[in-house]
């Protein structure tokens, strides 16, 4: 069999790794910090990200630590009127073969790190600075910071987010988008959360300009709260501390309910959101990009982590037994590779331009346009509401647009 080399030990990483690994190649994961750990906060996970969690052997892990809700609710966050909710329960798990659950990030990474640490064909590789690539007709080679180091397998993926050196190379874009888009986070116990202000639901209050986000995680040991600002900012910034005062005066206009709840989040840090145009091609040869340094997209979708889990299962197919050292004529990575950015190109494209306009649309929108929202989609019915996130919700071929 191959083997392959992981730039990169975030979810994404890990996750081709495991899948890769299980099917018998080589894997060799680098990763620049001095520890494999996941930052961040609570993150999404819809059905189809359970379809490839349960192909890589992790569902169940990922379930037991896993909150699943109720609905996806909306609401006008100035005046407190609900919108709209979509239902997930019985009927939305029947539709979907799965159900829709929230977790803090560290329960969906942790069970791909623990079943990667004690497969014998996987290394996991700390303090690795990968500046760049080379390859020939026989094989991928990342080079290493200091003195220009180097390793050589037989292909190159690039999990190493957004702002991939493998990317810099291979796409030469430049640095990401700055969306404008200030987001501030924090998480609590659930102990400090009055019982009237307790739901299990995904709980989105939008207003113009702005919107806040909360639901539980940590099996609903934990409140996930995200209050965001389309406060035109252009510097991106990544978890940095901010004060209780400041974040409470970016958002005036809340509504009691929801501010009562903002005003529950302490050790607030901020980040200012990224993003990049999709791009037709993210493989060269025996390299390629896949989660973020592929396609990164706003958060607003609720699907990058689910669209990296995709990539990695369908890279786990396509590979299968591809790049067996001894078969050089027919260059099978490369053709699966290719065969990979063909079939995802055009899902992951649509899902980042979708969480780029439901921004602009659902969560933002101000005056007439609000108003306008709010009509519009207190007139779904559930079934339309269905509708609308089948494609991305229900996939099995990760292929589907």
């Amino acid at each position: 069999m191959s083997h392959i080399v992981v730039v990169g030990g975030g979810i994404g990483g890990l996750a081709v790794t495991l899948g890769l690994a299980r099917r018998g190649h080589r894997v060799t994961v680098l990763e620049r910090r001095g520890e494999f750990t996941e930052l961040g906060a609570g993150i999404q996970l819809a059905p189809n990200a359970f379809h490839a969690l349960d192909r890589l052997g992790v569902g169940e892990a990922v379930r037991e630590r896993a909150v699943f809700i109720d609905e996806l609710r909306l609401f006008d966050g100035t005046t407190g009127e609900r919108i709209n909710a979509m239902p997930l329960s019985e009927a939305y798990r029947r539709r979907y073969g799965n159900p829709y659950a929230v977790v803090h990030r560290t329960d969906l990474y942790r069970p791909l790190l623990e079943a990667c640490r004690p497969l014998a064909n996987v290394e996991l590789l700390t303090g690795c600075q990968v500046t760049g690539y080379e390859q020939d007709a026989t094989g991928a080679t990342v080079v290493l910071a200091p003195g220009d180091l180097r390793l050589t397998a037989d292909a190159v993926l690039g999990a190493d987010g957004l702002r991939s050196a493998v990317r810099a190379q291979l796409v030469g874009d430049g640095e990401p988008r700055v969306s404008g888009h200030t987001i501030y986070r924090s998480v609590i116990p659930m102990e400090r959360v009055p019982e009237e202000l307790r739901s299990n639901a995904v709980s989105l209050w939008a207003g113009p300009k702005w919107h806040f986000v909360h639901y539980p995680i940590s099996g609903g040991r934990a409140l996930n709260l995200a209050a965001t600002r389309d406060d035109g900012a252009t510097e991106a910034v990544t978890g940095v501390p901010a004060g209780r005062a400041g974040v409470l005066e970016e958002f005036p206009g809340l509504s009691p309910r929801a501010r009562a709840l903002l005003e529950l989040g302490d050790d607030w840090h901020r980040w200012v959101l990224c993003d990049r145009d999709p791009v037709e091609r993210w493989v060269d040869g025996r390299v390629a990009l896949l989660g973020d340094a592929a396609h990164p997209m706003l958060q607003y979708a609720a699907q990058g982590a689910c669209q990296a889990l995709e990539d990695a299962v369908l890279i786990g197919d396509l590979l299968g037994d591809a790049g067996d050292a001894g078969d050089r004529a027919a260059d099978p990575i490369p053709r699966a590779l290719t065969a990979y950015n063909e079939r995802r190109g055009p899902r992951t494209a649509k899902a980042q331009w979708v969480a780029r306009e439901m921004g602009r649309q659902v969560y933002h929108p101000d005056g007439v346009a609000a108003k306008e929202r709010n009509v519009a989609l207190s007139a779904l019915s559930s079934e339309e509401l269905y509708e609308k996130v089948d494609w991305l919700h229900g996939a099995r071929d990760y292929a589907r647009v």
